[in-house]
């Protein structure tokens, strides 16, 4: 036994359970490869099990048995399983998006198919708020967990903070149909207003998303469709070029 396998051993056996039950999944695969010792007590069925519950508490119900073996090869394959699951929502996110851009009909697509396959707050976390990921496809991560999740919104301001994408900014696009006047109908009208991805989640622009009735965040998903006559389409794009007003 080397010097370090000795150290780790010293501990006992609860302490370093606790200290690798606190640590996220990558960070435990990490621990993991430091030793031999570490690599045993990472793998402890106890610790993957309780990983389970908290990541998928609903698939975990209904596959407990205190029989069960092997939960750390469980989370595995449920992961691997999640992963490809979200390369088809960001396949889709790619394929309708246009110049970096996307229709809110096609974020709404999206995020149902993320409902469907019955995401949670921890599959969206690691699987589509990832730096290296489009911001449409954080934005869209970000108004599921909202709408559909509810998940409270300072746990998904932590998560964008960890993932280090708060500040990214999309650009919100909408027209607003012309007015009849005097039997002349006058011009549709383009805004558009940039904000970060942290004042969405705070609400803190909620604005930004409600120029007209039919657009807010903080209702129903359904609200984004709009109701037809306030708008004619809503775009959001990644990228940030100012505020504009103009007619078609």
């Amino acid at each position: 036994m080397n010097q370090s396998d000795y150290s780790f051993s010293s501990l006992p056996n609860d302490i370093a359970l606790r200290i690798a039950s606190s640590l996220e999944v990558p960070d435990l695969s990490s621990l993991s490869c430091c030793c031999r010792v570490w690599r045993e007590i990472c793998g402890s069925d106890c610790l993957w099990e309780s990983l389970v519950k908290e990541r998928w508490s609903l698939l975990y119900e209904t596959v407990k048995n205190p029989n069960f073996k092997d939960w750390g090869g469980f989370y595995v394959r449920q992961h691997r399983e999640k992963a490809v699951q979200a390369a088809s929502v960001v396949n889709l996110v790619e394929h309708c998006s246009q110049s970096e851009s996307i229709e809110i009909v096609d974020c709404l697509q999206a995020i149902e198919c993320l409902q469907t396959m019955q995401f949670g707050f921890k599959d969206v976390q690691m699987l589509l708020l990832k730096p290296k990921l489009n911001a449409l496809l954080h934005l869209i991560g970000l108004l599921y967990c909202l709408n559909i999740l509810r998940v409270p919104a300072f746990r998904i301001v932590e998560a964008l903070r960890n993932s280090q994408i708060a500040d990214r900014q999309v650009c919100v696009q909408w027209w607003k149909p012309g007015r009849w006047f005097y039997g002349f109908r006058i011009r549709n009208e383009s805004h558009s207003r940039c904000v970060s991805l942290e004042d969405l989640a705070m609400a803190k622009d909620v604005e930004v998303l409600a120029q007209s009735p039919a657009m807010t965040i903080s209702s129903s998903i359904g609200a984004f469709i709009g109701n037809g006559k306030q708008h004619k389409r809503l775009a959001v794009a990644e990228g940030c070029r100012g505020p504009s007003t103009k007619s078609p």
